[in-house]
């Protein structure tokens, strides 16, 4: 096997892996293939959240065996950690590794004699501590916003969620390494972003003098970056300390992504989540007065086991109560093993449908009123291709009125409001 293809499924920590896989496997002699039909080797970096994240990963496996039989397919990620013997009977799988053996695939496929087919390689993921993350020249991939993975793991238990028991406890990489990679990164880049599967855990194992602010104060006194971007922080994460240092420092981007699930007291508890409304409110509130102009996300779930006409209205009305400007709306999977998964009064799928589909409305007019608010003023961006397309510091999509190079930061005058985004100033520009 000569050439590799990896291709990456959900969270921005599932790219970070696949990134290092890349590495890996070249550090190994390998070289990357365009795409899977020029790959000896396809790995499949899998996700799990639901149900739909399941269903195609296997329908991907089908299509690469029957695009390129010759190819040898790895699948590896949450999905395979879960549920290894479920994938190991798909057609042309001939590995199946999960979280828990990630870091041995270099390896295990350079020593592959012979063909064979569903090779399992999965332990406890409980047992495992090491942290699986590429090196700084790799860390971007083929993005003009390199994603560095920084924490790894949850300790939380939701009652929905699965996550935990496929990716292990949670563990930080180290500081002075972080700070090392974003040094090297900033050397290439403008725009870092840090994320994690709990990200605002960092640094909280026992021991540790240093949480998620004091790293990025550190990152903003000793590296060069030019601009930070913060992925998702869970909201009793989002301290007093935190949304102060963001909103201070033209170096991080006003942009807030606290998961809320729902807007109802009696559902979060259900969902053994870890806050109530009124805390979440509290640091919505306060992230909104402290950046004015800040985007400010969050991820609902709908049709939660139980969740009645009531609550979800809670849920309605507390959302269009907030200062969001965009929302990720999930419809509630069933996933095997969760406590939801068997509980009582499980919603019936066009009610989940229905009420998926109103909070879509809602989160579609909140960010057409955020994107009109910018029309006339000046925007600090950062073009992400060979191209048109930038990304503006409180994400916003932004069309430029000419070609620009990647991994530029810029300022924009803002024209007008596009489908999706916003259109830069131009004065010859018809609309």
């Amino acid at each position: 096997m000569r050439k590799f293809y990896v291709q990456n499924f959900g969270c921005r920590a599932a790219q970070a892996d696949g990134a290092a896989l890349e590495s890996l496997l070249g550090k190994k002699g390998m070289d990357a293939a365009s795409n899977w039909g020029h790959a000896d080797l396809v790995v499949l970096n899998s996700c799990t959240v639901t149900s739909e994240a399941d269903a195609d990963l296997r329908s991907t496996v089908r299509r690469v065996n029957r695009e390129n039989p010759d190819a040898r397919i790895l699948v590896t990620g949450c999905y395979a950690q879960r549920a290894p013997e479920e994938i190991a009977a798909l057609p042309g799988v001939a590995w199946v590794v999960g979280n828990s053996d990630k870091t041995e695939i270099p390896d295990l496929v350079a020593d592959a004699l012979g063909n064979y087919h569903g090779q399992i390689h999965v332990h406890d993921i409980f047992a495992r501590h090491d942290f699986l993350s590429a090196p700084v020249e790799d860390a971007a991939g083929d993005r003009a916003r390199p994603n560095l993975k920084i924490q790894d793991g949850c300790n939380n238990r939701c009652s929905f969620c699965v996550i935990p028991f496929v990716r292990g406890r949670s563990r930080s990489m180290p500081a002075e390494q972080v700070l090392e990679q974003v040094r090297g990164l900033a050397e290439n880049y403008r725009e870092v972003v840090l994320s994690g599967v709990n990200l605002g855990r960092w640094g909280r194992e026992p021991g540790s003098s240093i949480r998620l602010a004091g790293l990025v104060k550190r990152m903003l006194e000793e590296t060069p970056v030019e601009r930070l971007r913060l992925s998702s922080v869970e909201p009793m994460d989002l301290t007093s300390e935190l949304l102060g240092l963001m909103a201070d420092s033209s170096r991080i981007a006003k942009h807030v992504h606290a998961p809320l699930q729902s807007g109802s007291d009696a559902v979060l508890r259900r969902m053994h989540r870890k806050y109530r409304p009124r805390h979440y409110e509290d640091r919505i509130r306060t992230a909104r007065t402290l950046m004015p102009d800040a985007a400010i996300g969050a991820d609902v779930m709908v049709g939660f086991p139980g969740e009645t006409d009531a609550e979800f209205e809670e849920t309605f009305q507390f959302i269009d109560s907030l200062p969001f400007t965009y929302l990720h709306v999930f419809t509630y999977s069933a996933r095997p093993g969760t406590p939801a998964a068997s509980a009582p009064a499980q919603v019936p799928m066009p009610v989940r449908k229905e009420r998926n589909k109103r909070l879509r409305d809602l989160a579609e007019k909140k960010n057409l009123a955020f994107r009109s608010s910018f029309v006339g003023k000046a925007l600090s961006v950062v073009t992400l291709g060979q191209g048109r397309t930038a990304l503006s510091g409180n994400f916003l999509k932004v069309e430029l009125s000419q070609e620009s190079a990647a991994n530029e930061l810029r300022d924009v005058r803002i024209g007008a409001v596009s489908a999706q985004g916003l259109l830069e100033f131009h004065p010859l520009r018809i609309l």
